[in-house]
């Protein structure tokens, strides 16, 4: 893996994000707060950026872990921003009660809702109280592989931690004071009970950072398993129309 400079490299965050948001001419930022590491570390350098004045943060739960509310609740209390709790549970059963009458769903189906309904959230709560942007909180190793669901937690407007993959992540918020109980937290998309990042993706993170980081920079992989490899490059391939923009068809005149 890469060596950063974790301190030089919030620093540089803390400034794309802050000349971000002043070319937008917006207001400030909403961020949704799951409780996990990623949400955090996103939300301390949007503080950072713009002050605790300009950041709202959501706390939005469908059938989730109690816990995560809470965690994330403290955190956003500690940091100084306005929190805002929106139980969207009511809805997400009020949708599928409607939809399966004319469709029988699967599971993952079902969940992507639960992040395209906090999507919609955001935005709504964002251009409700004046014009925010929305930012993402996926790191390097979900957003290659597509571990995000495409116009849910993929539906944002810049993506602060987007080149860190998740050790860094780690890293970074170790050095924002980001609380014990939230960066050792097992990570989770919370989108049904027991849910676990790594048993979902079948690697462990620090497996998938090495090789993730060994393909974006062209280097040897003859020392790491061969099974993974593809497995990872399969994920990337699966991957690539939720990392680009619809295909537009072009009329050759």
């Amino acid at each position: 893996m890469r060596k950063l400079d974790y301190n030089q490299t919030i620093i540089d965050i803390v400034e794309w994000i802050r000349e971000y948001v002043e070319s937008a001419n917006v207001n400030g930022i909403v961020v949704g707060i799951s409780g996990g590491i990623d949400s955090a570390t996103t939300t301390s350098l949007c503080v950072k950026a713009l002050g605790k004045e300009s950041i709202i943060g959501l706390g939005l739960p469908c059938s989730s872990v109690p816990q995560d509310l809470i965690d994330g609740q403290i955190f956003a209390e500690n940091l100084g921003i306005r929190f805002i709790i929106i139980d969207l549970t009511n809805t997400y059963n009020e949708f599928l009660k409607s939809a399966s009458a004319s469709i029988n769903s699967n599971q993952l189906a079902m969940a992507n809702i639960k992040s395209r309904l906090r999507m919609i959230t955001n935005y709504f709560i964002g251009q409700s109280l004046g014009k925010f942007l929305v930012a993402g909180t996926s790191n390097r190793s979900e957003l290659a592989i597509g571990y995000f669901t495409k116009f849910g937690d993929g539906g944002v407007d810049f993506e602060a931690i987007g080149s860190l993959y998740k050790c860094e992540v780690r890293e970074i918020a170790k050095l924002l004071n980001i609380p014990d109980v939230i960066i050792k937290k097992t990570p989770s998309a919370g989108l049904w009970e027991g849910q676990t990042d790594e048993d979902e993706i079948g690697i462990k993170y620090d497996i998938l950072d090495e090789i993730l980081y060994r393909i974006d920079n062209s280097l040897s992989m003859v020392d790491l398993n061969t099974d993974i490899i593809k497995l990872v490059k399969d994920m990337i391939e699966k991957a690539r129309h939720k990392n680009s923009l619809p295909p537009v068809f072009t009329i050759n005149s």
